[in-house]
C-alpha cells in the first residue's frame, strides 16, 4: 500500500481550497457582481484570450456597464462549469483545466470554452492569479 506523504496531503487540501476561489469567481460572474469577481482574484491578474494578453493591475478596473455591454454583444445570460480538474498542484499553487459554457436567457448554449486557470495562495488567501481561455 502506498502511503500519502505530507506533501501529497497538502496538495490535495490545496486543490480543494483553490477550487473554492474558482467557484467564487463563477458565482460572482453569474450574479453580475464586479466586486465579487475581483475578490476571487489576485492582482496583478493575467488573462490570455481572444489573441491578447491582458494584465489587470488592480481591482475595480472593469467598467460599471461591463455586464450590460457583454450581454448585448453576445446574448449572454449566465455561465456554468462543464468541468474543473486540478492537473498540477502544490501547497500554494494549483493549475486547473476547466471548461465553461455560456448560455442565453432561453437556456440555449452560446459556446463552450476550455481554459487553464492558475490559482495561488498569497498571504493565506487563495485567488485566481491567471486565466488562459479560448473564449472570445
Amino acid at each position: 500500500m502506498i502511503e500519502h506523504s505530507d506533501d501529497v496531503r497538502a496538495a490535495e487540501g490545496a486543490e480543494r481550497d483553490a477550487l473554492a476561489a474558482v467557484d467564487s469567481y463563477m458565482d460572482a460572474f453569474n450574479r453580475r457582481d464586479l466586486a465579487g469577481m475581483d475578490a476571487a482574484l489576485h492582482f496583478p491578474h493575467l488573462r490570455i484570450a481572444s489573441g491578447a494578453v491582458q494584465v489587470i493591475e488592480r481591482p475595480g478596473l472593469a467598467p460599471d456597464d461591463f455586464f450590460e455591454r457583454f450581454a448585448a454583444a453576445s446574448g449572454w445570460a449566465y455561465s456554468r462549469w462543464d468541468y474543473r480538474r486540478a492537473v498540477q498542484s502544490s501547497r500554494d499553487k494549483v493549475h486547473f483545466a476547466v471548461q465553461f459554457t455560456r448560455y442565453r436567457e432561453d437556456g440555449s448554449a452560446i459556446g463552450s470554452y476550455p481554459s487553464m486557470w492558475v490559482v495561488t495562495r498569497r498571504e493565506g488567501r487563495w485567488g485566481v492569479q491567471a486565466r488562459s481561455s479560448f473564449a472570445p
